[in-house]
């Protein structure tokens, strides 16, 4: 997930002397740091002055700025190459005393982001729920993030301490996660974190792409009546709905184990074959890994007016990835009183907001690098073909039915995706709660035999690729024996279920917050009426 190519820091972007290196830097002065703007990281109690390559990060921006103030070494480690982790050091500005580190809250997670525009180097984003409890504490310092200057924010150290209401035991948060370091260890040792090395190494998957592909070709170019061409739609969306998976393996690094031949595979893949950004599935998906469940965060449960999965999507919470308000409004409402009778159909469509994202992500956010070209030649080449096949066809009515049931025949992913995550916890624990504990509170597998496993394309056992992503997918299974024991030993959950009952899950989770909104515009509507007291 990161590119080797430009993961190097400059002699300017480091702090090189090894005088400064062994500096501890008090939590005072760290604080103050960041107030002045440095993007302060934790690396094995190194601190990591990140200020000048956060824009430059192959991850995103977003990715370091969750992180400011806060001991990230599991997930730098779970997301980096043994030869990006060793560049590591060329950021090192200093280091923190001994012991567990009490991690500071990112001023991203009060809605605070550095503007040099403003006198007081901040800006706030918008209305995140952090930033609005603080308005009853009664501290100087935490009551001025209610400030109503929006364009000139202050920032005090202070605030840096302000967190969400539970307490977790720092030390036992510590233990798990020295012990994920260890269970990391005896993965490598077992060799499950070496990638096939080609697309050569996935064997039956290649065979099913291609049948997949001639069939929905040969049926399309012989067929003379609507049931050939409903056939061969069905075999396109099953190619892409395959596809996803390639595309998602490659995002990962996890086919060549080189990330410049995986991007272009995976580029080739989503973007050429079907029309879709694998810079913008990268840049969401860094997110979601980092902050899963989050509602405020994590863009992959950020679907209204649709979906909500918790009732605190009622208060038109502010989306730190989006930019935006997401708007509790009247067709909001009325979506999410439905939200469980209309789930599958929302989902059967999901593939042309995969467009709309994929498309706003290009044109608003990625940076003109040097993929820009490559996707966007991929997308003119997708549109083309894909424009020219339906055109190929003798009416209107067949057009309408080819481009449906393909896309509508790839729904299978979406289901897949979101049942990994709508059914489990979206509390935000505060940033003591470690990386292992986090994930394995939000991530449930789906239990199914290995010769069906090719349908889930790996995505089954999420909980294993949540706390090692860069594992291929072809090695979760056995990996995800060793995460199970270390679960016991730790007395973590291992959320596993069957697809139906993982299914059932994520539709009583969406009844009963649509229950709840009832429940609140029945209790309005007493209000208005003056029957309450």
């Amino acid at each position: 997930m990161t590119d080797s190519s430009i993961c190097s820091p400059s002699l300017a972007d480091a702090e090189h002397s090894t005088a400064t290196r062994q500096k501890v830097i008090p939590r005072s002065q760290l604080k103050q740091r960041i107030v002045s703007g440095e993007c302060l990281v934790i690396y094995k109690n190194n601190v990591l002055n990140l200020t000048r390559w956060a824009d430059m990060h192959p991850g995103g921006r977003l990715a370091i700025l969750h992180f400011v103030g806060r001991d990230a070494t599991d997930e730098m480690d779970a997301y980096h190459s043994q030869q990006d982790i060793s560049r590591f050091k060329g950021f090192i500005c200093g280091k923190v005393e001994s012991g567990p580190f009490r991690p500071l809250t990112p001023p991203i997670a009060l809605g605070l982001v550095r503007a040099v525009s403003s006198s007081t180097g901040w800006r706030r984003e918008g209305p995140v729920e952090l930033a609005a409890k603080s308005l009853t504490e009664s501290t100087p310092a935490q009551s001025q993030l209610g400030d109503t200057d929006l364009s000139n924010p202050r920032l005090d150290p202070d605030m840096l301490e302000l967190g969400p209401e539970h307490e977790l035991d720092i030390v036992l948060e510590a233990s798990r996660s020295k012990s994920y370091r260890v269970l990391k260890s005896q993965l490598e040792t077992a060799g499950l974190f070496t990638a096939p090395g080609s697309l050569l190494g996935y064997g039956a998957d290649l065979v099913r792409y291609t049948i997949l592909g001639v069939v929905a070709a040969w049926l399309y170019w012989t067929s003379s009546s609507p049931l050939g061409w409903f056939i061969s739609a069905v075999c396109l969306g099953a190619f892409w709905h395959q596809l996803t998976f390639v595309a998602h393996d490659a995002g990962h690094t996890g086919i060549t184990g080189h990330t410049v031949a995986d991007r272009v595979i995976g580029t080739l893949v989503a973007d050429w074959v079907g029309g879709l950004s694998l810079s913008w599935w990268k840049d969401n998906h860094n997110i979601h890994h980092l902050v899963t469940n989050h509602p405020e965060h994590d863009p992959d449960i950020q679907h209204i007016p649709f979906f909500a999965i918790s009732t605190r999507f009622f208060g038109s919470l502010w989306s730190t990835y989006y930019k935006r308000v997401m708007a509790f409004d009247g067709f909001s409402r009325v979506m999410i009183g439905l939200q469980d009778k209309i789930y599958y159909v929302v989902l059967s469509l999901a593939r042309f907001n995969l467009y709309a994202n994929s498309y706003g992500f290009l044109a608003l956010k990625m940076p003109r690098n040097r993929w820009f070209c490559f996707e966007m030649a991929g997308l003119a080449f997708f549109w083309t073909w894909f424009g020219l096949l339906l055109k190929g066809l003798p009416s209107n009515k067949l057009r309408v039915m080819y481009l449906l049931v393909s896309h509508i025949v790839t729904s299978p992913v979406h289901v897949q995706i979101v049942l990994s995550h709508f059914a489990r916890s979206t509390e935000d624990l505060g940033p003591i709660e470690s990386f292992p504990s986090r994930q394995l509170r939000t991530t449930m597998d789906v239990v199914c035999s290995p010769w069906i496993e090719f349908f889930h394309g790996g995505l089954h056992l999420q909980v294993t690729h949540h706390l090692f992503p860069r594992i291929p997918r072809h090695n979760l299974r056995k990996a995800s024996l060793l995460v199970k024991e270390f679960c016991k030993e730790q007395e973590l959950e291992y959320a596993e279920y069957s697809f139906v009952e993982g299914n059932q899950r994520v539709l009583k989770v969406l009844r009963d917050v649509a229950n709840q909104l009832s429940l609140l515009k029945k209790v309005a509507a007493a209000d208005a009426r003056g029957e309450l007291h």
